[in-house]
């Protein structure tokens, strides 16, 4: 079981430019799975090479199993790589593909033959070890790359990008494939680098969201480092906020109207609407945003408390949900998530409740005011007096 560490690691490459990668503290507990995330250009793969030493470090310590390691080669790291392109030899077979990094170690023949066979029945490739890459589909080449990284019985796997040469169907499959692989090798940590928030969601124990945009603004390279669902229903940030979820948040300016240590109250045009946060730190008055996600939304059948009023300006329809997209009288376009066929039509007038269980709210500076409602907002209070015509779509 190892853990790996970051302390204020950075990422320079050259002197008249800055940081890369800046001021990374974490630490990965053994046998954890741990996603980075993040726009492009985030440096999301700059990190990952540097744990292989793929990348010199510029600044800070990196340890793995307590073992510093910036100046480690990568042979001496215990770490093995899955990359985005399959890399496979051509000429060779499978079985021959899984067995070259070994047998380039000088590692006995029947070592060699009993870790190829292993690691092709976790990836089920058993039918598979005579043929050639030119024989095989994509997903199926993608499992012989990563057997290739298992045989090496690694304590760390590094994987960047594995599955953005694949159609939908097989990325859906092969990501549900690398579950279980971290379920089977539960020994090994596992960072895995990815653009799609879905396969963070669903792979990560803990997700590494990197931040975008200009370094000298921000402390750090690293927005949020957390579970999910610790992202997803308390974001730091604004950023955070917009970046996890698909669709991402809506945001709706506001200004502050008041604050208790229960709740607070924003005033967005000529409505007051109430979020369950504690925003005393906040001035009277000062600016601030409103957060709420598309399927917490409700579509309700005529005005009340926490709702406002739009036109549904285009509707997207997908056969098990519709996202309705509606501009608010201020301008903002709010997403609507419905279970199911839309309710309405493009052109209709429309009600929107926003419960207070479910709003965020940030402050002028776009940090997250503290929540006062815990992480299970599936259950939503009814509007009182007010007919929920259809209820937003619980992902």
């Amino acid at each position: 079981m190892t853990a790996i560490q970051f302390r204020e690691v950075r990422k320079r490459y050259d002197k008249a430019s800055l940081d890369t990668i800046r001021n990374v503290d974490l630490d990965i507990d053994p046998g954890e799975f741990v996603v980075f995330v993040g726009p492009s250009g985030c440096g999301k793969s700059t990190l990952l090479r540097m744990v292989a030493g793929l990348e010199d470090i510029s600044g800070g310590d990196l340890s793995i199993d307590g073992r510093r390691v910036n100046e480690v080669p990568p042979s001496r790291r215990g770490v093995a790589m899955v990359f985005q392109s399959y890399a496979l030899y051509p000429h060779m077979t499978v079985y021959d593909n899984m067995a070259f990094g070994l047998k380039q170690a000088q590692t006995g023949g029947a070592g060699i033959d009993q870790r190829v066979r292993k690691a092709s029945r976790i990836l089920q490739l058993d039918a598979l070890l005579q043929r050639r890459p030119k024989e095989l589909s994509g997903g199926q080449r993608q499992r012989v790359a990563i057997g290739r990284a298992i045989v090496r019985e690694p304590q760390v796997f590094l994987f960047d990008e594995p599955l953005s040469n694949l159609d939908a169907s097989l990325r859906v499959q092969t990501r549900l494939e690398i579950a279980k692989l971290h379920k089977d090798i539960g020994t090994a940590s596992m960072i895995y680098v990815t653009h799609d928030q879905v396969e963070a969601m669903t792979l990560a124990d803990k997700i590494v969201l990197l931040n975008a945009g200009d370094p000298v603004q921000r402390d750090g390279s690293v927005a949020q480092f957390g579970a999910p669902l610790q992202l997803y229903h308390h974001p730091v940030n604004k950023f955070v906020a917009g970046f996890i979820g698909s669709p991402k948040m809506n945001f709706v300016a506001a200004n502050l109207a008041g604050a208790d240590g229960k709740s607070a109250v924003a005033r967005v045009g000529d409505l007051d609407i109430r979020a369950e946060v504690d925003a005393r730190r906040l001035p009277a008055q000062s600016p601030v945003t409103l957060g709420i996600r598309p399927e917490h939304v409700q579509i309700v059948s005529r005005p009340g408390d926490n709702v406002v009023h739009g036109l549904v300006a285009f509707i997207e329809q997908l056969g098990e949900a519709s996202y309705l997209y509606v501009r608010l009288s201020g301008g903002e376009l709010v997403t609507v998530r419905e279970s199911g066929e839309a309710s309405t039509a493009v052109g209709n007038p429309i009600h929107l409740h926003f419960p207070s269980r479910s709003l965020h709210l940030f402050d002028e500076s776009d940090v997250a005011v503290p929540r006062t409602v815990g992480e299970n907002l599936m259950t939503q209070p009814m509007l009182a007096g007010v007919t929920i015509t259809r209820t937003a779509m619980a992902t």
